[in-house]
């Protein structure tokens, strides 16, 4: 079975998941709104130039899962969803996830983004499988902290040739589908690497590499 494998943020989504779960929580007065939202965007900014210390950053979004009862995360999502993610979710991304599916390819979702925000996002985009970074659980609630192999940068491709040896599934005839340089790692590793709407340090790559470079926008 070929694989389609799509990063979440600003890729299928006119933005990204993570930061906007802190613009969500800064809106909403959950968290402090100034020194959340200055550490906030100084992390996403990071992320944007490649720099990101993941663990940091995990350590910061997570640990007011900690903290939280579950029914409260439960809520504050729905919120999230309804007012920060539909906006975003980009038709012709979901048309893209269609298109695989229906040629009977096995679509995978792949993201740093953590599994407590994507994962009802990969379920509204009709995505059965999810590849996140991981939030730790103890006695059915989140710890606050992270475990697992970030999914990010080189993070990815060890999660993803995991999951392949556990589905006993390979990269053969594969295509990724990404907008950032972050995922330069994975998309060296596709047969079909193909650039959504890319930063600019990912358009120069694929351009000099003849990458197919599309737009979902």
């Amino acid at each position: 079975m070929r694989l389609a494998l799509f990063d979440l943020d600003n890729t299928l989504l006119a933005g990204d998941s993570d930061h906007a779960w802190g613009e969500y929580l800064c809106q909403r007065g959950i968290v402090d709104p100034t020194q959340y939202k200055a550490r906030n965007d100084a992390f996403y900014q990071d992320y944007l130039a490649g720099n990101l210390d993941v663990h940091a950053y995990q350590n910061f979004c997570q640990e007011l899962l900690g903290r939280s009862e579950m029914a409260q995360l439960q809520q504050w999502h729905d919120e999230f969803m309804q007012d920060f993610i539909e906006p975003i979710v980009l038709s012709k991304g979901e048309a893209l996830v269609r298109q695989h599916l229906e040629a009977g390819d096995k679509v995978v979702i792949i993201t740093a983004t953590n599994r407590f925000i994507t994962g009802p996002i990969a379920a509204r985009l009709g995505v059965d499988t999810l590849l996140a970074t991981e939030c730790e659980m103890r006695d059915g609630r989140y710890t606050g902290r992270l475990t697992d192999i970030p999914c990010f940068q080189e993070g990815k491709v060890q999660r993803i040739e995991r999951w392949l040896a556990e589905t006993e599934q390979t990269l053969e005839d594969a295509y990724f589908y990404s907008d950032s340089r972050n995922d330069l790692p994975l998309l060296q590793r596709v047969p079909h690497p193909v650039a959504v709407d890319p930063d600019p340090v990912l358009r120069d790559f694929a351009t000099e590499r003849g990458w197919q470079i599309i737009s979902l926008r």
